[in-house]
Protein backbone atom coordinates (compact mmCIF):
# COMPACT_ATOMS: atom_id res chain seq x y z
CA UNK A 1 0.00 0.00 0.00
CA UNK A 2 2.61 2.56 0.89
CA UNK A 3 4.84 1.85 -2.22
CA UNK A 4 1.88 2.00 -4.62
CA UNK A 5 1.46 5.42 -2.95
CA UNK A 6 4.80 6.76 -3.08
CA UNK A 7 5.10 4.89 -6.83
CA UNK A 8 1.98 7.40 -7.79
CA UNK A 9 3.05 10.65 -6.17
CA UNK A 10 6.37 10.44 -7.62
CA UNK A 11 5.04 10.50 -10.88
CA UNK A 12 2.46 13.18 -10.67
CA UNK A 13 -0.28 11.20 -11.76
CA UNK A 14 -2.56 12.28 -8.66
CA UNK A 15 -3.54 16.16 -9.81
CA UNK A 16 -2.99 18.51 -7.46
CA UNK A 17 -6.52 19.11 -5.87
CA UNK A 18 -7.38 15.82 -5.29
CA UNK A 19 -6.81 14.96 -1.25
CA UNK A 20 -8.05 11.73 0.41
CA UNK A 21 -7.20 8.49 -0.04
CA UNK A 22 -3.72 8.87 0.14
CA UNK A 23 -0.99 10.06 2.69
CA UNK A 24 -0.51 13.54 3.54
CA UNK A 25 -4.12 14.52 1.82
CA UNK A 26 -6.13 15.24 5.04
CA UNK A 27 -9.46 17.19 5.74
CA UNK A 28 -7.46 19.74 7.04
CA UNK A 29 -5.28 20.35 3.89
CA UNK A 30 -9.34 20.57 1.78
CA UNK A 31 -10.55 22.99 4.55
CA UNK A 32 -6.57 24.59 4.69
CA UNK A 33 -6.91 25.48 0.62
CA UNK A 34 -10.53 26.37 0.59
CA UNK A 35 -10.10 29.37 2.93
CA UNK A 36 -7.28 30.34 1.59
CA UNK A 37 -8.98 30.48 -1.34
CA UNK A 38 -12.02 32.44 0.33
CA UNK A 39 -9.52 35.14 2.16
CA UNK A 40 -7.43 35.91 -0.68
CA UNK A 41 -10.14 36.57 -3.09
CA UNK A 42 -11.84 38.82 -0.38
CA UNK A 43 -8.77 40.97 -0.97
CA UNK A 44 -9.24 41.21 -4.94
CA UNK A 45 -13.15 42.60 -4.14
CA UNK A 46 -14.58 39.45 -4.93
CA UNK A 47 -16.85 37.38 -3.30
CA UNK A 48 -16.40 33.35 -3.56
CA UNK A 49 -19.15 30.50 -4.39
CA UNK A 50 -18.82 26.71 -3.94
CA UNK A 51 -20.59 24.11 -5.62
CA UNK A 52 -20.56 20.82 -3.72
CA UNK A 53 -21.12 17.43 -5.20
CA UNK A 54 -21.21 13.54 -4.38
CA UNK A 55 -20.58 10.77 -6.75
CA UNK A 56 -23.81 8.14 -6.20
CA UNK A 57 -22.71 4.64 -4.95
CA UNK A 58 -19.10 5.13 -6.27
CA UNK A 59 -17.03 2.11 -4.98
CA UNK A 60 -19.87 -0.21 -6.28
CA UNK A 61 -19.94 1.31 -9.82
CA UNK A 62 -15.90 1.57 -10.67
CA UNK A 63 -15.30 -0.17 -13.84
CA UNK A 64 -12.96 -2.57 -14.26
CA UNK A 65 -11.38 -2.27 -17.44
CA UNK A 66 -11.05 1.41 -17.56
CA UNK A 67 -9.63 1.35 -14.43
CA UNK A 68 -6.74 -1.21 -15.75
CA UNK A 69 -5.96 1.26 -18.44
CA UNK A 70 -6.13 3.59 -15.84
CA UNK A 71 -3.24 2.05 -14.33
CA UNK A 72 -1.44 1.83 -17.51
CA UNK A 73 -1.60 5.60 -18.16
CA UNK A 74 -0.21 5.96 -14.34
CA UNK A 75 3.11 4.31 -15.54
CA UNK A 76 3.16 1.20 -12.82
CA UNK A 77 5.07 -1.48 -12.98
CA UNK A 78 3.17 -4.30 -15.39
CA UNK A 79 3.46 -6.42 -12.13
CA UNK A 80 1.07 -4.38 -10.08
CA UNK A 81 -1.49 -4.31 -13.24
CA UNK A 82 -1.41 -7.68 -13.86
CA UNK A 83 -1.91 -8.61 -10.00
CA UNK A 84 -5.07 -5.71 -9.94
CA UNK A 85 -6.21 -7.67 -13.62
CA UNK A 86 -6.28 -10.72 -11.65
CA UNK A 87 -7.63 -8.94 -8.48
CA UNK A 88 -10.70 -7.27 -10.10
CA UNK A 89 -11.71 -9.33 -13.23
CA UNK A 90 -13.61 -12.01 -13.92
CA UNK A 91 -14.56 -12.08 -10.01
CA UNK A 92 -17.52 -13.75 -8.73
CA UNK A 93 -19.58 -13.60 -5.65
CA UNK A 94 -22.38 -15.41 -3.67
CA UNK A 95 -24.40 -14.47 -0.83
CA UNK A 96 -25.36 -16.32 2.53
CA UNK A 97 -28.74 -15.92 4.28
CA UNK A 98 -28.96 -17.95 7.51
CA UNK A 99 -28.09 -21.11 5.49
CA UNK A 100 -28.76 -20.44 2.12
CA UNK A 101 -26.22 -20.04 0.06
CA UNK A 102 -27.21 -17.86 -3.46
CA UNK A 103 -25.66 -19.31 -7.13
CA UNK A 104 -22.57 -18.13 -8.47
CA UNK A 105 -23.09 -14.81 -10.67
CA UNK A 106 -20.13 -12.64 -12.12
CA UNK A 107 -18.99 -9.09 -10.34
CA UNK A 108 -17.92 -6.64 -13.13
CA UNK A 109 -18.11 -3.69 -11.67
CA UNK A 110 -17.45 -1.82 -8.23
CA UNK A 111 -14.47 -2.02 -5.64
CA UNK A 112 -15.66 -2.68 -1.62
CA UNK A 113 -15.37 0.68 0.20
CA UNK A 114 -14.01 -1.43 3.07
CA UNK A 115 -11.26 -2.83 1.63
CA UNK A 116 -7.64 -1.58 2.40
CA UNK A 117 -6.75 -0.51 -1.48
CA UNK A 118 -9.99 0.81 -2.12
CA UNK A 119 -9.17 4.53 -1.06
CA UNK A 120 -5.57 4.09 -3.74
CA UNK A 121 -8.00 2.57 -6.31
CA UNK A 122 -10.75 5.04 -6.06
CA UNK A 123 -8.63 8.23 -6.43
CA UNK A 124 -6.42 6.66 -9.19
CA UNK A 125 -9.80 6.03 -10.83
CA UNK A 126 -10.84 9.46 -10.43
CA UNK A 127 -7.42 11.16 -11.69
CA UNK A 128 -7.96 11.41 -15.16
CA UNK A 129 -11.36 12.91 -14.77
CA UNK A 130 -9.92 15.84 -13.13
CA UNK A 131 -7.67 16.63 -15.13
CA UNK A 132 -10.20 16.51 -18.37
CA UNK A 133 -12.48 18.72 -16.35
CA UNK A 134 -9.69 20.76 -16.12
CA UNK A 135 -8.79 20.68 -19.57
CA UNK A 136 -12.59 22.10 -20.46
CA UNK A 137 -12.69 24.93 -17.92
CA UNK A 138 -9.88 26.00 -19.67
CA UNK A 139 -10.60 25.94 -23.46
CA UNK A 140 -14.04 27.56 -22.20
CA UNK A 141 -12.27 30.29 -20.58
CA UNK A 142 -14.25 29.36 -17.77
CA UNK A 143 -12.65 30.58 -14.30
CA UNK A 144 -13.64 28.11 -12.02
CA UNK A 145 -11.64 25.75 -9.55
CA UNK A 146 -11.84 21.83 -8.88
CA UNK A 147 -11.27 20.28 -5.45
CA UNK A 148 -11.99 16.75 -4.90
CA UNK A 149 -11.76 14.41 -1.57
CA UNK A 150 -12.61 10.93 -2.65
CA UNK A 151 -16.04 10.35 -3.75
CA UNK A 152 -17.30 14.13 -3.84
CA UNK A 153 -15.88 17.32 -4.84
CA UNK A 154 -15.89 21.10 -4.99
CA UNK A 155 -16.35 23.78 -7.81
CA UNK A 156 -15.06 27.32 -6.45
CA UNK A 157 -15.95 30.19 -8.45
CA UNK A 158 -14.64 33.67 -7.52
CA UNK A 159 -16.66 36.76 -9.02
CA UNK A 160 -18.57 40.17 -8.13
CA UNK A 161 -22.10 39.02 -9.13
CA UNK A 162 -23.78 35.98 -7.58
CA UNK A 163 -25.26 36.10 -11.70
CA UNK A 164 -22.19 35.45 -13.21
CA UNK A 165 -21.48 32.94 -10.35
CA UNK A 166 -24.56 30.69 -10.85
CA UNK A 167 -23.98 30.55 -14.80
CA UNK A 168 -20.15 29.46 -14.16
CA UNK A 169 -21.46 26.47 -11.61
CA UNK A 170 -24.56 25.62 -13.48
CA UNK A 171 -21.56 25.27 -16.53
CA UNK A 172 -18.98 23.26 -14.35
CA UNK A 173 -22.50 21.19 -13.27
CA UNK A 174 -23.72 20.26 -16.38
CA UNK A 175 -19.83 19.57 -17.83
CA UNK A 176 -19.28 17.16 -14.69
CA UNK A 177 -22.72 15.50 -15.45
CA UNK A 178 -22.03 14.34 -19.26
CA UNK A 179 -17.89 13.31 -18.10
CA UNK A 180 -19.16 11.16 -15.21
CA UNK A 181 -21.40 9.78 -17.59
CA UNK A 182 -18.92 8.69 -19.96
CA UNK A 183 -17.08 7.45 -17.00
CA UNK A 184 -20.09 4.88 -15.27
CA UNK A 185 -20.88 7.10 -12.77
CA UNK A 186 -23.69 9.72 -11.79
CA UNK A 187 -24.01 12.36 -9.53
CA UNK A 188 -26.22 11.94 -6.42
CA UNK A 189 -28.14 15.45 -6.71
CA UNK A 190 -29.91 14.93 -3.27
CA UNK A 191 -26.39 15.79 -1.81
CA UNK A 192 -25.91 18.82 -4.08
CA UNK A 193 -24.73 21.76 -2.01
CA UNK A 194 -24.22 26.05 -2.55
CA UNK A 195 -22.86 28.52 -0.45
CA UNK A 196 -21.41 32.10 -1.24
CA UNK A 197 -18.88 33.61 1.02
CA UNK A 198 -19.52 37.37 1.45
CA UNK A 199 -17.93 39.67 4.41
CA UNK A 200 -20.84 42.44 3.68
CA UNK A 201 -22.55 43.66 6.96
CA UNK A 202 -25.81 44.31 5.21
CA UNK A 203 -29.05 41.90 3.80
CA UNK A 204 -27.63 38.89 2.04
CA UNK A 205 -30.25 37.52 -0.18
CA UNK A 206 -28.08 35.60 -3.00
CA UNK A 207 -30.18 34.06 -5.95
CA UNK A 208 -31.01 30.76 -5.73
CA UNK A 209 -29.05 28.40 -8.30
CA UNK A 210 -31.50 26.01 -10.87
CA UNK A 211 -30.02 23.04 -11.52
CA UNK A 212 -33.58 21.35 -12.25
CA UNK A 213 -32.57 21.26 -16.62
CA UNK A 214 -29.64 19.19 -15.03
CA UNK A 215 -31.88 16.86 -13.46
CA UNK A 216 -30.90 18.61 -10.14
CA UNK A 217 -32.58 20.62 -7.55
CA UNK A 218 -33.35 24.81 -7.23
CA UNK A 219 -30.87 25.07 -4.40
CA UNK A 220 -30.71 28.16 -2.39
CA UNK A 221 -28.06 29.06 0.12
CA UNK A 222 -28.28 28.04 4.09
CA UNK A 223 -26.84 30.27 6.67
CA UNK A 224 -24.35 27.41 7.26
CA UNK A 225 -22.64 24.67 5.65
CA UNK A 226 -20.82 21.48 6.47
CA UNK A 227 -18.33 20.06 3.98
CA UNK A 228 -15.61 17.52 5.48
CA UNK A 229 -16.69 17.87 9.09
CA UNK A 230 -15.90 22.05 9.13
CA UNK A 231 -18.71 24.10 10.15
CA UNK A 232 -18.41 26.90 7.56
CA UNK A 233 -20.44 30.41 7.79
CA UNK A 234 -20.54 33.29 5.01
CA UNK A 235 -18.12 35.45 6.88
CA UNK A 236 -15.70 32.35 8.25
CA UNK A 237 -16.19 33.08 11.51
CA UNK A 238 -16.36 29.57 12.38
CA UNK A 239 -18.58 30.14 15.68
CA UNK A 240 -21.09 27.29 14.92
CA UNK A 241 -17.67 25.47 14.44
CA UNK A 242 -16.34 25.97 17.81
CA UNK A 243 -19.62 25.70 19.62
CA UNK A 244 -20.84 22.21 17.63
CA UNK A 245 -16.87 20.07 18.56
CA UNK A 246 -16.47 21.87 21.85
CA UNK A 247 -19.87 20.59 22.72
CA UNK A 248 -18.88 17.26 21.65
CA UNK A 249 -15.80 17.14 23.95
CA UNK A 250 -17.80 18.19 26.71
CA UNK A 251 -20.34 15.57 26.08
CA UNK A 252 -17.40 13.02 25.95
CA UNK A 253 -15.88 13.94 29.47
CA UNK A 254 -19.60 13.86 30.90
CA UNK A 255 -19.13 10.23 29.61
CA UNK A 256 -15.18 9.86 31.20
CA UNK A 257 -16.66 10.03 34.30
CA UNK A 258 -18.11 6.38 34.20
CA UNK A 259 -14.55 5.68 34.56
CA UNK A 260 -13.98 7.54 37.73
CA UNK A 261 -14.42 10.19 40.30
CA UNK A 262 -12.22 11.52 43.18
CA UNK A 263 -12.48 8.29 45.36
CA UNK A 264 -12.44 5.51 42.83
CA UNK A 265 -11.71 4.52 39.41
CA UNK A 266 -8.87 5.65 37.11
CA UNK A 267 -5.98 7.70 38.36
CA UNK A 268 -5.66 11.60 38.08
CA UNK A 269 -3.26 11.03 35.49
CA UNK A 270 -4.96 8.79 33.19
CA UNK A 271 -7.90 11.04 33.30
CA UNK A 272 -5.40 14.09 32.49
CA UNK A 273 -3.94 11.20 29.42
CA UNK A 274 -7.27 10.74 28.02
CA UNK A 275 -8.64 14.11 28.32
CA UNK A 276 -5.52 15.21 26.26
CA UNK A 277 -5.67 11.92 23.54
CA UNK A 278 -9.67 11.41 23.16
CA UNK A 279 -11.07 14.97 23.71
CA UNK A 280 -8.96 17.95 23.26
CA UNK A 281 -8.16 16.48 19.59
CA UNK A 282 -12.10 16.46 18.97
CA UNK A 283 -12.73 20.37 20.50
CA UNK A 284 -9.37 21.66 18.00
CA UNK A 285 -10.72 20.10 15.06
CA UNK A 286 -9.71 22.18 11.83
CA UNK A 287 -8.21 24.41 14.42
CA UNK A 288 -5.77 25.80 11.51
CA UNK A 289 -9.06 27.26 9.56
CA UNK A 290 -9.53 30.08 12.55
CA UNK A 291 -6.14 30.39 14.68
CA UNK A 292 -4.09 32.27 12.67
CA UNK A 293 -1.82 35.92 13.63
CA UNK A 294 -4.46 38.71 14.17
CA UNK A 295 -7.26 36.45 14.20
CA UNK A 296 -10.27 37.61 16.35
CA UNK A 297 -10.02 34.75 18.91
CA UNK A 298 -12.35 35.87 21.86
CA UNK A 299 -15.37 34.38 21.23
CA UNK A 300 -13.52 30.79 20.53
CA UNK A 301 -11.60 31.18 23.30
CA UNK A 302 -14.21 31.91 25.81
CA UNK A 303 -15.89 28.49 24.49
CA UNK A 304 -12.96 26.60 24.56
CA UNK A 305 -11.92 27.35 28.00
CA UNK A 306 -15.23 26.79 29.64
CA UNK A 307 -14.90 23.22 28.10
CA UNK A 308 -11.48 22.58 29.80
CA UNK A 309 -12.29 24.51 32.65
CA UNK A 310 -15.26 21.32 33.03
CA UNK A 311 -12.54 18.74 32.21
CA UNK A 312 -10.02 19.59 34.86
CA UNK A 313 -12.55 20.12 37.54
CA UNK A 314 -14.04 16.01 36.72
CA UNK A 315 -9.97 15.09 36.61
CA UNK A 316 -9.58 16.80 40.06
CA UNK A 317 -12.61 16.47 41.64
CA UNK A 318 -12.83 19.91 42.70
CA UNK A 319 -15.52 22.43 42.99
CA UNK A 320 -17.35 23.81 40.37
CA UNK A 321 -16.28 27.36 41.97
CA UNK A 322 -12.68 26.72 41.76
CA UNK A 323 -10.59 28.89 39.64
CA UNK A 324 -9.84 27.83 36.23
CA UNK A 325 -5.68 29.00 36.50
CA UNK A 326 -5.66 26.95 39.64
CA UNK A 327 -6.92 23.96 38.61
CA UNK A 328 -5.32 23.78 35.03
CA UNK A 329 -1.68 24.59 36.84
CA UNK A 330 -3.00 20.81 40.01
CA UNK A 331 -3.92 19.27 36.76
CA UNK A 332 -0.98 20.18 34.59
CA UNK A 333 -3.17 21.26 31.78
CA UNK A 334 -1.10 24.32 29.91
CA UNK A 335 -3.83 27.13 29.14
CA UNK A 336 -5.83 26.46 25.75
CA UNK A 337 -4.43 29.49 23.85
CA UNK A 338 -0.68 28.98 24.93
CA UNK A 339 -1.81 25.13 23.67
CA UNK A 340 -3.49 26.15 20.36
CA UNK A 341 -0.12 28.46 19.85
CA UNK A 342 2.43 25.54 20.30
CA UNK A 343 0.76 22.93 17.87
CA UNK A 344 0.23 26.00 15.16
CA UNK A 345 3.63 26.78 15.38
CA UNK A 346 4.41 23.14 14.26
CA UNK A 347 1.98 23.25 11.67
CA UNK A 348 2.92 25.70 10.00
CA UNK A 349 5.93 23.54 9.10
CA UNK A 350 4.10 20.78 7.48
CA UNK A 351 3.76 22.76 3.89
CA UNK A 352 7.00 22.43 3.69
CA UNK A 353 7.62 18.90 3.77
CA UNK A 354 5.12 18.11 1.46
CA UNK A 355 5.52 16.79 -2.45
CA UNK A 356 5.50 19.38 -5.19
CA UNK A 357 2.44 18.32 -6.40
CA UNK A 358 0.11 18.67 -3.27
CA UNK A 359 -2.67 21.86 -3.55
CA UNK A 360 -0.70 23.72 -0.02
CA UNK A 361 2.76 23.56 -2.00
CA UNK A 362 0.78 24.94 -5.35
CA UNK A 363 -0.74 27.76 -3.21
CA UNK A 364 2.31 28.56 -1.33
CA UNK A 365 3.88 29.25 -4.33
CA UNK A 366 5.82 32.78 -3.74
CA UNK A 367 6.89 32.76 -7.75
CA UNK A 368 4.42 35.51 -9.55
CA UNK A 369 2.71 33.46 -12.36
CA UNK A 370 4.09 34.13 -16.10
CA UNK A 371 0.10 35.10 -17.26
CA UNK A 372 -2.03 35.65 -14.54
CA UNK A 373 -5.20 33.53 -14.77
CA UNK A 374 -8.81 34.79 -12.95
CA UNK A 375 -8.53 31.82 -10.88
CA UNK A 376 -4.76 31.46 -9.84
CA UNK A 377 -4.66 31.96 -6.12
CA UNK A 378 -1.40 31.08 -5.32
CA UNK A 379 0.41 33.28 -2.77
CA UNK A 380 2.16 35.17 -5.67
CA UNK A 381 -0.38 35.72 -7.62
CA UNK A 382 -1.27 38.53 -4.74
CA UNK A 383 0.44 41.93 -4.51
CA UNK A 384 1.98 43.33 -1.25
CA UNK A 385 -0.49 44.80 -0.35
CA UNK A 386 -3.01 42.07 -0.77
CA UNK A 387 -0.86 39.74 1.06
CA UNK A 388 -0.87 41.83 3.87
CA UNK A 389 -4.74 42.18 3.77
CA UNK A 390 -5.06 38.20 4.00
CA UNK A 391 -5.04 36.87 7.08
CA UNK A 392 -4.97 33.14 7.33
CA UNK A 393 -2.93 30.25 7.92
CA UNK A 394 -1.20 29.82 4.85
CA UNK A 395 0.74 33.04 4.72
CA UNK A 396 1.49 32.88 8.11
CA UNK A 397 3.44 29.55 7.01
CA UNK A 398 4.87 32.10 4.10
CA UNK A 399 6.07 34.76 6.55
CA UNK A 400 7.26 32.49 8.90
CA UNK A 401 9.07 29.78 7.46
CA UNK A 402 10.20 31.06 3.59
CA UNK A 403 13.41 30.78 3.52
CA UNK A 404 14.69 29.48 7.27
CA UNK A 405 14.06 25.49 6.08
CA UNK A 406 16.01 24.00 3.50
CA UNK A 407 14.52 22.29 0.60
CA UNK A 408 13.10 18.77 1.04
CA UNK A 409 11.73 15.83 -0.95
CA UNK A 410 9.65 13.31 0.72
CA UNK A 411 9.50 11.21 -2.34
CA UNK A 412 13.33 11.20 -2.86
CA UNK A 413 14.54 7.20 -3.59
CA UNK A 414 15.98 7.02 -0.12
CA UNK A 415 12.29 7.19 1.82
CA UNK A 416 11.11 4.35 -0.58
CA UNK A 417 9.27 1.90 1.79
CA UNK A 418 12.04 -1.18 1.61
CA UNK A 419 14.73 0.91 1.48
CA UNK A 420 14.88 3.36 4.08
CA UNK A 421 17.26 3.35 6.93
CA UNK A 422 14.73 2.00 9.05
CA UNK A 423 13.84 -0.84 6.65
CA UNK A 424 17.83 -2.23 6.04
CA UNK A 425 18.58 -1.81 9.22
CA UNK A 426 15.54 -3.01 11.64
CA UNK A 427 17.80 -5.13 13.77
CA UNK A 428 19.80 -2.16 14.64
CA UNK A 429 16.71 -0.50 16.23
CA UNK A 430 15.11 -1.43 19.97
CA UNK A 431 12.40 0.01 21.76
CA UNK A 432 12.94 0.15 25.14
CA UNK A 433 9.55 0.24 27.12
CA UNK A 434 9.88 2.14 30.36
CA UNK A 435 7.63 1.52 33.96
CA UNK A 436 7.20 5.02 35.64
CA UNK A 437 6.45 3.01 38.79
CA UNK A 438 9.24 0.74 39.14
CA UNK A 439 12.42 2.46 40.49
CA UNK A 440 15.99 2.06 39.82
Amino acid sequence: MLRLQFIIASNNFIHPSQLGGLKFKSTNDAGTAITHIIRSGWTKGRTTSTLAFDISQFFPSLNYRLFVLTLEKAGLNSKITNFFVNYLIQRSTKYLWDELFSPLFEVNIGVGQGSALSSILSTLYLSPLIYIIEKRFKNLNLPISILSFVDGGLFIVQNKSFTISNSHLYCSYNILSKLLNSFGLIIEHSKTEIFHFNRSHGPFNPPPLDLSPLGGPILRPKDSWKYLGFIFDRKLSFHKHIDHYANKAILMVKCMRLLGNSSQGISLLQKCLLYRCCALPIALYGFQLWFYNKAPLSYHMKTLNKMQRRAAIWILGAFKTSPMKGIEALVGLIPIRFHLQKIAKRSLIRPFKLSNNHILKNLLNDTPPSNKSYNSHNIGSLTNRQRFLTKEHLVDSNIKSYGIFPSFSPLDPEFFPGHRIIDNFSNHFFLNLVNKKEKN
